[in-house]
């Protein structure tokens, strides 16, 4: 039987996300396999891997922050925005100082604006504007509203900047390094990038592509899925009386007289979510807060 849990792959640098999972299915065995959160094929670390049905999951992993570790090289600005690209003007070597680096990039802190990549996978009408801007086409990529929690230096070494980022989903360190390197009037692109974490998954619960296709040959795959009892820890889990776990495969509403425990106050909840759990503590499903107290199943797991 195929897996249904969460694979958090350390991706290498060179395969695309997609080429990730294509790899990840023919380990498993099944179709039903996704990931979350594109890594462009040069970034490395953490890829959320999704088998079976923790699939159904993405649409609130999705939206976790993240955090990338990398390196700016001033001077250049290229069209894709990182090393992979055509430059876009003459290189230039006059590098700002340390005081001024570290004060433009504090600047880019708090909620900005930012034009994604031309060369994303982005889409406009459907289509990835990556192969739109390889054919040449004209087309306007509109700015979005994205998060910078933190953009710090960790070294300076002209023309290398080496920083860490702390960012809200959506959010291109591509874009932030090119936009850094405009600020700073020398231009900039990406030259390296490593993810960290995505939201609670980070380097510390992740395994090697490599590693995992070894583990699964050997029919040990199990022993880095994380199972879906484990996704979303910042919801809430309440556990659901034997009796009433037919009304949670129906989608019907819990009360208290349904519950193990009380239901959590609604208006404590950060995102509006609760975990519905078996008495043997299996996953059955989420629900979302009334302000009655009742929960209301919206998806179930079969």
């Amino acid at each position: 039987m195929a897996p249904d849990g969460l694979l958090v792959i350390d991706k290498p640098a060179g395969p695309t996300s997609h080429d990730v999972v294509q790899r990840v299915r023919r380990a498993l065995g099944t179709r039903r396999v996704g990931h979350g959160g594109t890594l462009d094929p040069g970034a490395t670390g953490v890829l959320l891997v999704a088998a079976g049905q923790a699939t159904r999951f993405f649409r609130f992993l999705a939206h976790e922050d993240k955090v990338y570790e990398g390196r700016i090289r001033l001077g250049l600005a290229t069209d894709t925005r990182d090393a992979s690209g055509r430059p876009l003007s003459p290189p230039c070597a006059d590098f700002p100082a340390r005081e001024a680096l570290l004060s433009a990039m504090k600047a880019f802190e708090g909620e900005i604006r930012q034009t994604p990549p031309r060369y994303s996978a982005k889409k406009i009408g459907g289509r990835p504007v990556y192969r739109m801007a390889r054919a040449e086409e004209e087309f306007v990529l509109e700015p979005v509203r994205v998060t910078i929690a933190r953009f710090v230096l960790r070294a300076y070494d002209p023309p290398d900047v080496d920083f860490d980022v702390a960012c809200s989903a959506g959010t291109y360190v591509r874009s932030l390094a090119h936009d850094l390197g405009l600020s700073l009037g020398c231009g900039a692109h990406l030259a390296t990038l490593r993810r960290t974490s995505v939201g609670a998954y980070g380097l510390a619960q992740a395994v090697s592509l490599e590693d995992f296709e070894a583990a699964a040959a050997r029919g040990e795959a199990d022993r880095y899925i994380q199972p879906l009892e484990s996704l979303l820890p910042w919801a809430p889990a309440v556990a659901v009386r034997p009796e009433a776990e037919v009304l949670v495969r129906n989608g019907r509403p819990l009360g208290n007289a349904e519950l193990a425990a009380p239901s959590p106050d609604h208006r404590s909840l950060e995102k509006g979510l609760v975990r519905l759990l078996s008495a043997r503590g299996r996953l059955l499903g989420l629900a979302r807060p009334a302000p009655d107290g009742s929960l209301h199943p919206f998806l179930v797991i079969p």
